[in-house]
């Protein structure tokens, strides 16, 4: 993954550190999750998974309950998870992934930041082969870790290759893998950071910093709107 990976991971958590609507995103993935599969996370994986990544950003827990009893409350919106594909500036591919409750809004905003980047949103399923579905899994490495052993424990759990950072820890797996990757970890007691299911480029591509500039101006305004979670490019 390497210089890729990093790219977009210190790219962006550059962008998540000004949007003011980080918690208004972590908490609707909290009430998605608490919606489909309950408001007990011992019994939720997904919602256990959306609390520890809440969590990880500092979300508060008043902010995290809030988001939990709006899901099982009688009048909780209805959010449906949908993607969006398109093609930005200087030829960038950008998978979008969305949770609405209203997906004639989302569409036509999504729409919008693309044509006013000159770019244009492709039909659904066109850049799926540009992409690899990973599940990623962020810790921090200790004195404890024993790289090497922990790589041959969990290559059962669907491990497909670790990295490490300064003092952190990225473990990849098949996004199929997602579910038995969380239950090792926790199994090990192994405090995650991150856990996330993430698209990583088959083909990534070279941008100058002109070129990035005009790209990222583009990725900040689809980041920023309340109904997208997630946004992955082909940016090397």
């Amino acid at each position: 993954m390497g210089r890729a990976f990093e790219y977009r991971r210190a790219s962006k958590e550059k962008r998540w550190g000004k949007m003011s609507t980080l918690f208004p995103k972590l908490g609707k993935a909290i009430t998605v999750a608490a919606k489909e599969g309950g408001g007990d996370p011992e019994m939720n994986a997904k919602l256990r998974t959306a609390i520890q990544n809440a969590k990880a950003q500092n979300m508060p827990k008043d902010n995290i309950d809030s988001a939990i009893k709006r899901a099982l409350g009688k009048d909780a919106a209805n959010f449906e998870e949908i993607n969006y594909e398109g093609k930005g500036p200087h030829g960038v591919l950008v998978f979008v992934e969305c949770a609405t409750d209203n997906s004639t809004r989302t569409v036509a905003n999504v729409k919008s930041y693309f044509n006013k980047a000159g770019g244009s949103l492709v039909p659904t399923g066109s850049l799926e082969f540009m992409f690899s579905r990973k599940a990623v899994f962020e810790f921090e490495k200790t004195d404890e870790t024993n790289i090497e052993e922990l790589e041959l424990e969990l290559i059962d759990s669907g491990l497909d290759e670790i990295e490490i950072n300064d003092d952190l820890v990225y473990a990849y797996g098949d996004y199929t893998s997602f579910g038995t990757l969380n239950k090792a970890f926790e199994e090990k007691t192994i405090e995650l950071k991150k856990a996330t299911l993430q698209r990583i480029p088959t083909s990534p591509v070279e941008f100058n910093e002109e070129q990035l500039l005009e790209i990222e101006k583009m990725l900040d305004k689809i980041e920023e709107d309340d109904d997208v979670q997630a946004v992955f490019t082909n940016i090397n």
